[in-house]
């Protein structure tokens, strides 16, 4: 059972979760969805009790809730003789995670070769910089499956 002190700090938390969501990209009120679905002791949220938890729109909360599960970042599920959806952070494998980080960085190091390759001066800012990507997604990629395995095993 969480004391008050604690969902008091659980709900700062929140807030600055989805100020770094948001940070990364996402709306914020999709940080603070995330936020509140990652941070609370509580794991499933109906719609209501997210706009009443975090002061939102309902139409605001039906949108990025729904952009949230495109996205792939959250998830409902319904209970036995339930009607209502339960909205969940949406977790992975880890190993997933490292696939699709891997799989990122390949695109990255294959783009960043392409527009070195167009560039005009080879000692320009951009391209050294550039070429530097390239070093770092080489050095990470060689040493992805040693890592991956090396988590299996642990």
């Amino acid at each position: 059972m969480a004391t008050e002190e604690q969902l008091m700090q659980q709900r700062m938390l929140v807030e600055e979760v989805g100020r770094y969501f948001d940070q990364e990209g996402h709306q914020p009120i999709a940080g603070r969805i995330l936020g509140l679905l990652l941070v609370m002791d509580k794991e499933l949220y109906t719609f209501d009790e997210i706009i009443e938890e975090l002061k939102i729109s309902k139409s605001s909360a039906s949108i990025v809730l729904r952009n949230l599960q495109i996205r792939g970042s959250i998830e409902y599920i319904t209970l036995p003789g339930d009607r209502k959806r339960y909205y969940r952070f949406k977790t992975i494998d880890p190993i997933t995670l490292l696939n699709e980080f891997e799989r990122k960085l390949i695109i990255l190091k294959e783009m960043s070769e392409t527009i070195g390759r167009l560039k005009s001066n080879p000692e320009s800012r951009n391209t050294v910089f550039l070429r530097e990507m390239c070093q770092m997604s080489d050095f990470f990629l060689s040493r992805m499956n040693h890592i991956k395995e090396q988590y299996k095993n642990q």
